[in-house]
């Protein structure tokens, strides 16, 4: 039992290494949250990565994925920290393994990529890739646990997806060669391959970026009234996590919408600064 113990600590640590290094927004806002609710936070942010990872190798990588997730569902974990500390939030939430599933269908979208066509075909991305997340991480933070919940949560997942894509736009050109604007709304902007390639911020590009953020702006504002119907002691870390990442919108726009040369992220202090005023405003 004492080596039991050591082992989930280590593989619970393992997943808290994981999102610390790759998302100090989330980790920052998560880490408020009670033990045993961040460490399966922890968990779920280290699956998702390690889907994401996937997506940098080769196509057996995810294929390796889907069937060690096959095994997961039939009870059968696999030897490695992550499906291990999954095992562990398992006992104790009850998480609708179909989430898993939509998830690694979004990250074999990148996989095969293709740039979205439209506004709706980039949701579609975003519910699997993001609003999956919203739906593991509801049972964890929630106990109301129902169709309106989840949807609401897939919405944040969607507007977080949609401030990513903003705020990568130059580098998902540069080191993926993909383009997530939709083909529409470019040519509607005037904004071409050739002006992201080349870091030309214009006036199109400037229209675009506010069309999409308007569209993530809507959805975090919206999901502001959600914050009753999670734990009371979620809500100020779930309200963070949303503010942190809204902000990042500001921030680029605060460096004239260059998201094509240089990727922004919240200075600390400023994270310190939501977080007074959200202490303040949701409680906490």
């Amino acid at each position: 039992m004492h080596e039991e113990v050591i082992m989930k600590n280590r593989d619970l640590a393992y997943c808290e290494r994981v999102i610390k290094q790759h998302s100090k927004s989330f980790y920052y806002a998560f880490s408020q949250l009670p033990k045993q609710d961040r460490l399966a936070v922890y968990a779920i942010y280290a699956f998702c990565r390690m889907c994401d990872d996937a997506v940098d190798e080769e196509q057996g990588s995810i294929d390796q994925i889907q069937s060690e997730l096959d095994h997961f569902k039939r009870g059968k974990v696999v030897d490695h920290p992550v499906w291990r500390a999954l095992a562990w939030v398992h006992e104790r939430y009850e998480i609708n393994t179909d989430f898993y599933d939509e998830q690694i269908e979004g990250q074999r979208m990148d996989l095969m990529f293709k740039q979205p066509e439209t506004f709706e075909m980039l949701v579609t991305y975003c519910e699997k890739v993001a609003a999956s997340v919203g739906g593991m991480l509801l049972p964890i933070l929630s106990h109301e646990v129902d169709a309106q919940r989840y949807a609401q949560a897939r919405r944040l997942g969607v507007a977080m997806q949609l401030t990513n894509i903003l705020r990568d736009v130059g580098e998902d050109y540069r080191d993926l060669q993909r383009i997530y604007l939709p083909r529409q709304m470019m040519a509607h902007y005037g904004v071409t391959e050739t002006q992201i390639a080349q870091g030309q911020v214009t006036n199109g590009f400037k229209q675009l970026f506010e069309g999409l953020a308007a569209e993530a702006e809507t959805r975090y504002k919206q999901f502001r009234d959600e914050l009753s119907h999670y734990k009371r002691e979620a809500r100020l870390p779930v309200c963070l996590s949303a503010t942190v990442y809204g902000e990042i919108l500001n921030v680029i726009r605060e460096h004239h919408y260059d998201s094509l040369s240089q990727r922004h992220v919240v200075p600390r202090s400023r994270k310190q600064a939501l977080y007074r005023k959200e202490k303040h405003n949701v409680g906490g």
